[in-house]
């Protein structure tokens, strides 16, 4: 019995399904510290000086810091918080607060369909989604509390990351028109 030749058709198939996996792997968003300070207004020490302090930890290629998706999210919320006067011992404790309560990347769990806001009274930290929650909190507060929504902070940064690719795919189609035309 000789093996069968292998069919041409589920070959193409399964190269093509391998060939969508493999872009959704390449496309998942990274981000050079140059485009993180262009998209957050951090500075560059900051940025270098969170690094060191194991803040936020890019991925490096050499001596380049590379930031996913959710480095950025993370970098955002951040920078809200300092926006915020949180100074960077009470950001540290608020990040590893978010870890322990979502158990994953804070990009992966904000951008599910419920809103995340971060209260606090300065002490206490919450984490609520739904709006009941939120007015009970602020209710019992002693002191003033200070909210972040923390799911519009992730879809901010995604819009400006969008605003930007469609900026950048709009100048590298007229600039092929021009190269065209001439």
């Amino acid at each position: 019995m000789t093996p069968a030749a292998p069919s041409l058709k589920c070959f193409k198939h399964s190269s093509v399904t391998l060939f969508e996996t493999f872009l959704r792997a390449k496309v998942q968003e990274q981000f050079t510290s140059r485009e993180v300070i262009d998209l957050t207004g951090i500075t560059p020490r900051q940025l270098q000086w969170w690094d060191e302090r194991r803040i936020v930890v890019p991925a490096r290629e050499g001596h380049r810091r590379l930031y996913s998706m959710e480095d950025l999210a993370e970098v955002a919320v951040i920078c809200e918080l300092r926006s915020r006067g949180f100074s960077l011992q009470r950001v540290r404790k608020v990040m590893r607060f978010l870890q322990r309560e979502f158990g994953k990347r804070l990009a992966h769990t904000v951008s599910g369909a419920s809103d995340y806001h971060l209260l606090t009274d300065g002490r206490t930290l919450y984490l609520e989604t739904s709006p009941q929650q939120i007015i009970d909190v602020l209710k019992n507060a002693r002191q003033p509390m200070l909210t972040i929504c923390l799911s519009d902070t992730v879809r901010q940064v995604r819009a400006e990351i969008r605003a930007k690719k469609k900026s950048a795919h709009k100048v590298s189609q007229s600039s092929r028109r021009v190269k065209q035309a001439s």
